[in-house]
């Protein structure tokens, strides 16, 4: 099993930033890729950035791309999502996944964690 607990999330004006952070435990963490999905108040939860086990590959969304930087530091089995210009349309709760592809595919990802609220002020 992995457990995955995100920290990070708050309150923060449009324009600004927010670091979210997924601290991973448990067995077989190695060679895991990792993700961060999001999921708006009556919308379905939406892929927002992933990250293979060597960070070579990080796709993003259209949506946050020149926005928000994904990373990890597997020494630490942390993820971060580095949010900057937040906006509005961000206001979500983020949720830290992690499966064995960095992928867009929601199901492909079997571990997740409770989430985190962020919220963009106008």
């Amino acid at each position: 099993q992995v457990q995955l607990v995100e920290s990070g999330g708050g309150l923060v004006q449009s324009g600004g930033s927010l670091r979210l952070s997924c601290l991973a435990s448990g067995r077989n963490i190695s060679d895991k890729a990792m993700a961060w999905f999001r999921q708006a108040p009556g919308k379905e939860r939406e892929f927002v950035a992933a990250i293979s086990w060597g960070g070579d590959i990080t796709p993003y969304a259209d949506s946050v791309k020149g926005r928000f930087t994904i990373s990890r530091d597997n020494s630490k089995n942390t993820e971060y999502l580095q949010m900057n210009s937040l906006k509005p349309e961000d206001t979500a709760i983020y949720y830290c996944a992690a499966g064995p592809l960095p992928v867009v595919v929601r199901s492909t990802y079997r571990y997740w964690g409770q989430g985190t609220q962020v919220t963009v002020s106008s």
